[in-house]
């Protein structure tokens, strides 16, 4: 049985492996910093589908056999799913997935959904509950802009605080096989609110839940920030990031090895991303790429992974309501 450590972290009883795990972007993101990284990169937004919304599900459907296949696993071995997106009952995961027959846990957690479908497949497995488990999330940034802001006809001037929002998909499958990196600890975030209103700026937003969970795994564990090879938000972007450090700060914590999911996968000079990448795949993709290739190499050893979101609607905001946030975290063993 998993074990309380400190007030919020939880310690699985076993280990749980990433067995393997699989990524699948757009063009733009193809054309990013890390676009060698990724399993399948598509060379147009529409993915060959008739809608941003189906395609946003292909991309979702493609990590997953990616994965599955990487891995030399029947969809059929696979017990439970656990899937979001940021679109309205999580269309882009119940289309992209249905065909698998896999039993299917749909989650929202915003941006930090990759982190939350992490911590909740991990749970399963190291309960007995799964032998096998997937967690994949998805974002896309037609989408996206259709729903939560304005549809792209319109025109929208973005400001400088804003993110684009990635196109992009990653799944991870959880087990016992004794090979892959290992999830060792992981901390569910608390819902932060600051009174930001501004929905171009989601970095401010978010940036106090993950300087709230961060400080909190780093409390339960006794553990320092230079006990880790890397610390990677998604997705705070350069705004949220530069927030974050000022928060921690105040309360004397260091994050000398920072780094941000959002900051990594555009080129922010040359793709005109201003405040960087966003949105559910930013960090699932980032993760399910570079990060994991990192750590099964041995390039990397010990990370944490603090997944964020900001869980709001267009019509709470409308309706004058801040922005309440959220973040959750794993630590990821090489």
């Amino acid at each position: 049985m998993a074990e309380r450590k400190g007030n919020h972290t939880i310690l699985p009883s076993g280990t749980v492996y990433i067995e393997s795990y699989a990524s699948a972007v757009g063009p733009k993101e193809k054309s990013g910093p890390l676009g060698a990284w990724f399993d399948r990169a598509f060379d147009d937004e529409m993915l060959g589908e008739k809608s941003f919304e189906k395609a946003e599900s292909r991309l979702q459907k493609t990590a997953v056999e990616t994965a599955l296949s990487k891995s030399g696993t029947a969809a059929d071995d696979i017990d439970l799913i656990f899937a979001g997106d940021l679109l309205n009952q999580c269309i882009g995961s119940a289309y992209g997935l249905r065909e698998f027959g896999i039993p299917f846990v749909g989650l929202y957690g915003a941006c930090s959904t990759m982190a939350l479908s992490l911590i909740n497949a991990s749970l399963a497995v190291d309960s007995g509950a799964a032998g096998k488990a997937i967690a994949v999330t998805s974002s896309h940034f037609c989408s996206s802009e259709r729903q939560f802001r304005f549809p792209l006809e319109y025109g929208g001037q973005r400001p400088p605080t804003s993110q684009w929002t990635v196109t992009g998909a990653g799944a991870v499958q959880l087990g016992r096989s004794l090979k892959g990196p290992t999830v060792e600890a992981l901390t569910v975030g608390r819902i932060i609110d600051m009174d930001i209103t501004d929905m171009n700026n989601m970095g401010a937003a978010m940036a106090p839940a993950a300087a709230d969970t961060i400080e909190r795994f780093l409390q339960d564990t006794g553990t320092a920030p230079t006990d880790y090879d890397l610390i990677i938000t998604g997705d705070l972007g350069f705004t949220g990031s530069d927030l974050l450090h000022g928060l921690l700060q105040k309360d004397g914590i260091e994050l000398s090895n920072h780094n941000d999911c959002g900051m990594m996968i555009f080129d922010r000079k040359r793709q005109d991303v201003h405040s960087g990448g966003s949105g559910c795949g930013c960090s699932a993709s980032v993760l399910c790429s570079y990060l994991l290739k990192k750590l099964g190499n041995g390039e990397l050893k010990n990370i944490l992974f603090c997944a964020t979101g900001a869980l709001m609607s267009p019509t709470a905001c409308m309706q004058g309501e801040s922005i309440p946030s959220i973040a959750h975290l794993l630590h990821i063993r090489g």
